[in-house]
């Protein structure tokens, strides 16, 4: 059966590969020659490769490799670790065909050549990092909520009852923020925003409208337009957890707040202490 799956053939190609792959999903067969589970699911394995064609396969033989099996934390065959932007986002010990490729469909997407690279360089979109099940947003219309504006071609946000909204987004593991992408139309995009970093529980608006933020934005409408990069306090951002967003106000007091696509845009804390063990930061990932 044809088969996209790269075998690595040194330790040194690992690290190559995940940073090569992009914002590409990556599938790590972790195996063994003498595995016989290994060899059982490998052509289900490779039939996979073919119909992912946007993701990238590699396997490692953990006889060969022994050091990437060992910092990847690899105790079982088979072993499938996935990656994003050399980030661990999910891993599967045994040989289950079916468990495996539906973990590759949740990490997966047909798009993924189309995301390209991130606008801020040594920086990535987290979206692939957002807890939606530990995120909420407070005041959003019933037709129009947070999600949809978590993906470009999602449809939008959209406050209820007034301009106010309140958005706190959890991480599935620590982040460093550096900026923000939030395209809007122009005439009721937020204005005043506050940012709040790794509460207890979701603020009610009392509370956010009266305690001292991170940051405060006062955003004008070349900061709402599509492609433009809204800065944060990098330093004052380094171990977040959860991400509140309190809209104050939107740029004409339109009764209602509008937001077309949210990004953030930082990287995972593994991701950067993984990057300065190869000794690139500083290079690619330091922000400036």
């Amino acid at each position: 059966m044809a088969s996209r799956i790269r075998q690595l053939q040194a330790d040194a190609e690992f690290s190559t590969e995940l940073s090569n792959a992009g914002s590409r999903l990556v599938v790590v067969d972790f195996f063994a020659t003498w595995c016989g589970p290994c060899r059982a699911i490998a052509p289900a394995l490779a039939e996979m490769s073919v119909r992912f064609p946007m993701a990238v396969f590699l396997s490692v033989d953990v006889d060969q490799l022994e050091e990437t099996a060992r910092k990847e934390g690899v105790t079982a065959m088979p072993t499938f670790i996935l990656y994003r932007q050399r980030v661990k986002v999910d891993t599967q010990k045994g040989a289950d065909p079916n468990a495996l490729e539906e973990k590759i469909k949740k990490w997966y997407t047909d798009s993924e050549a189309e995301t390209g690279d991130s606008p801020v360089k040594g920086h990535m979109d987290l979206a692939f990092l957002i807890n939606k099940s530990g995120s909420e947003c407070l005041n959003e219309s019933d037709d129009h909520t947070f999600e949809h504006a978590l993906n470009p071609k999602g449809g939008y946000l959209e406050s209820d009852c007034d301009e106010q909204l309140i958005i706190n987004l959890a991480f599935n593991q620590p982040v460093k923020l550096h900026s923000l992408k939030m395209t809007c139309v122009e005439d009721n995009g937020p204005k005043t925003v506050k940012i709040f970093i790794n509460q207890p529980h979701t603020l009610d608006f009392d509370a956010a409208d009266a305690m001292e933020p991170v940051q405060l934005l006062e955003l004008q409408p070349e900061d709402l337009r599509e492609g433009a990069v809204i800065p944060l306090k990098y330093v004052k951002l380094q171990n977040v957890m959860s991400f509140t967003l309190f809209v104050k106000d939107n740029q004409t007091a339109a009764e209602t707040t509008r937001i077309d696509y949210l990004s953030v845009i930082g990287s995972s804390v593994s991701a950067t202490n993984m990057a300065e063990f190869k000794r690139v930061a500083g290079k690619k990932g330091e922000s400036h």
